[in-house]
């Protein structure tokens, strides 16, 4: 079959590998029909995620078709089309009894490296580095799925691949973000960040009641999305004094919850962002905290503040004291998909939410390497690229 493969820091490119096969009998194999590029995908792309494997197949987000399954899997049948998590999760462990499927304690089979580094394991993860499981992703023709009785959701046809696709991850993720800070009348959402997931996120508290929501970013194009998802929108690059303009928005108090839909990559305009970029380039923090601090400093005292952007590491100057004496909730982690799943295609079943529309670009998986780059470096106005194995190969252009 046809994948992308890692081979090395900015270096993807489409191989041929052998096909996957059943090796435990609550496995399935899926036909991939939709695929695409994550944000966090980018973490991998520029080398800063470690146990990576020149080979390792990528990519999380996907749905298909099931075309092989183990004895094991009862839920699922031939042929059905499912939407495929991006975390692995057991569903008989504690952490999955208590419905933290990202924390599952049986789906890594590389515990032992998470354990070293972070003093626990969390759950496997697809096509997401070694010490989150070695597994291969899902921008590939086939994919093969483990504990397919707890994880994939079974879909119906009639409702196109694009409104259910982000279902994998984002729209949960930015969904969980919002929900974790237990919105309630009146609030301000503040999100840092109008990538895919902070597209969700905004979108996901107006659904939950936010009184006001604010998207915080530099690029036209995902400004103008957030707008469209019913955000407020400031350009940091136009905004001399971001907390003052928050402020300014929010009766003096600053917003009630803030959101980092950046993570460990964050930009900025200032000496200290530049700093950050410096540090992490000589290694001297793994992770860019910019934004992080500038969510802590921005949240009113009593607020919460929302982490669905991903960290790897350790990082510098970390305003704990700030965010003690203003009395901050801190909340972050990998998203409980299975919890989501269903509830999630409920309101686009519905026609709540359309997630398509943050698409802006869909090519063939064998474009895929074009997209990594013109994603990474945002040019051509990209947002969200959406892979289909088997399409003619065609130029990323947005369409």
């Amino acid at each position: 079959m046809r994948a992308l493969c890692w081979h090395g820091k900015r270096k993807v490119q489409v191989d041929t590998v052998p096909d996957p096969k059943i090796l435990n009998p609550r496995d399935v194999i899926i036909r991939i029909t939709s695929t695409a590029v994550c944000g966090s995908d980018l973490h991998l792309y520029n080398g800063f995620v470690k146990s990576m494997e020149e080979g390792d197949i990528l990519g999380h987000e996907f749905m298909g078709e099931v075309v092989e399954k183990g004895s094991e899997v009862k839920n699922l049948g031939m042929g059905d089309r499912v939407v495929v998590p991006f975390t692995i999760s057991c569903g008989q462990c504690p952490s999955c009894q208590k419905q933290q499927f990202s924390l599952c304690d049986n789906s890594n089979p590389n515990a032992w490296i998470p354990e070293k580094t972070y003093g626990d394991t969390t759950a496997g993860l697809f096509g997401f580095s070694h010490m989150l499981g070695g597994y291969a992703g899902g921008q590939a023709e086939y994919v093969r799925v483990p504990f397919a009785d707890v994880g994939p959701l079974k879909v119906p046809s009639g409702i196109p691949d694009e409104k259910l696709l982000f279902l994998s991850d984002i729209f949960p993720t930015g969904y969980a973000a919002v929900e974790r800070c237990n919105i309630t009348h009146g609030d301000v959402v503040a999100v840092w960040g109008c990538g895919p997931v902070g597209q969700m996120a905004i979108r996901s508290a107006g659904i939950l009641g936010a009184a006001k929501v604010i998207g915080i970013d530099r690029f036209a194009p995902r400004l103008a999305l957030a707008e469209k998802g019913g955000a407020e929108t400031i350009n940091y690059e136009e905004c001399d004094d971001l907390e003052g303009e928050l402020r300014a928005r929010t009766g003096g108090r600053g917003p009630d919850v803030c959101i980092d839909a950046v993570g460990m990559e964050a930009h900025g305009i200032t000496t200290v962002a530049k700093i950050d970029r410096a540090k992490q380039a000589l290694m001297m923090e793994t992770d860019r905290p910019y934004v992080l601090r500038q969510v802590i400093q921005c949240c009113r005292k009593g607020g919460r503040v929302s982490i669905p952007g991903v960290y790897v590491g350790l990082v510098d100057k970390f305003p704990i004291g700030t965010a003690f004496s203003k009395g901050l909730t801190l909340s972050m982690g990998q998203t409980h998909m299975q919890k989501y799943m269903r509830p999630l295609f409920d309101l686009v079943e519905a026609g709540k939410i359309d997630p398509s529309e943050i698409i802006t670009h869909r090519v063939s998986l064998e474009d895929a390497p074009d997209a990594y780059r013109v994603f990474c470096d945002k040019e051509d106005d990209a947002v969200k690229f959406v892979l289909k194995p088997g399409a003619s190969r065609s130029s990323p252009k947005q369409n």
